[in-house]
């Protein structure tokens, strides 16, 4: 825990950005995180073969606390479609748990390359203009409407996000409007954390060589820092959400993600 104290600008800077994105764009924020749990675990000296899996786990259990003050935020304002998430979240919770279960078999230098190249390819979305591109006039129907929902789930759950950055963009190419997606994520997010989050404690619960202060993979005093910075930040970007256009704040979001990847892979 005292190691923890010596880090904790660069873990509270982390929640302060992550939450306020959560809020803004409907993302968990773990995607700001997990590179800076990453660097952080290094430095503390927590095992390496765990490192990534650690720093996922404990961004997830941050995610719901994030999630949960967006959500609120954003149902004061009418921006979450209940409707949408009552129709996916068995669906999302499933992929959720099978990612966190998939993510366990997979080495630390394999989940960073795994979220890089995903974390690339938000990168472009966010960069690009396809906001304007158009698959259907609603989301599909029938069984094939279970498809995409599951697959969010599995990669967030695989990534350590709350899947916004996955069902944003999906729904919005639905004609969902942006500021609806985005407040309907911030709940799609919260079912990922929960069920993703418990398939990290049970996956590691009795693995060896953990430091004290775990639960499974999840390190309890840096999710806790994270969260409650988080907390403090989710409602004033839903807030901010609502009164302006995203573009240049997708831009600047899109080039951070370029440089945590390139930081994240450089440390391997």
């Amino acid at each position: 825990m005292e190691l923890i104290l010596t880090h904790l600008l660069p873990l509270i800077g982390a929640g302060l950005v992550a939450g306020f994105l959560a809020g803004l764009l409907g993302i968990g924020g773990g995607i700001v995180t997990i590179p800076v749990l990453v660097l952080v675990y290094r430095q503390i000296g927590m095992p390496e073969e765990w490192l990534m899996h650690i720093a996922i786990a404990s961004s997830l259990t941050a995610i719901i606390a994030t999630n949960t003050s967006s959500v609120l935020a954003h149902h004061r304002k009418n921006g979450v479609d209940w409707s949408i998430v009552k129709g996916w979240w068995f669906v999302v919770a499933a992929g959720a748990v099978l990612g966190s279960f998939f993510a366990k078999g997979l080495k630390t230098e394999e989940l960073v390359y795994f979220f890089a190249t995903l974390a690339s390819l938000v990168a472009i979305k966010m960069m690009l203009p396809f906001d304007r591109w158009k698959l259907g006039q609603a989301l599909p129907e029938g069984g094939r409407r279970y498809l995409a929902p599951g697959l969010i789930g599995f990669f967030s759950a695989v990534m350590g996000i709350g899947g916004g950055s996955f069902s944003v963009p999906y729904m919005t190419l639905y004609s969902v409007p942006i500021h609806r997606a985005v407040g309907t994520a911030s709940l799609i997010g919260l079912v990922i954390s929960v069920s993703a989050g418990l398939g990290y404690l049970v996956g590691g619960w009795n693995v060896a060589g953990l430091p004290s202060g775990m639960a499974g993979f999840i390190h309890l005093p840096s999710a806790f820092t994270v969260a409650v910075a988080a907390v403090l930040m989710a409602p004033v970007g839903a807030k901010v959400a609502h009164m302006m256009p995203k573009t240049a704040l997708s831009i600047a979001f899109g080039i951070f993600l370029v440089v945590a990847t390139i930081k994240l892979v450089s440390g391997i």
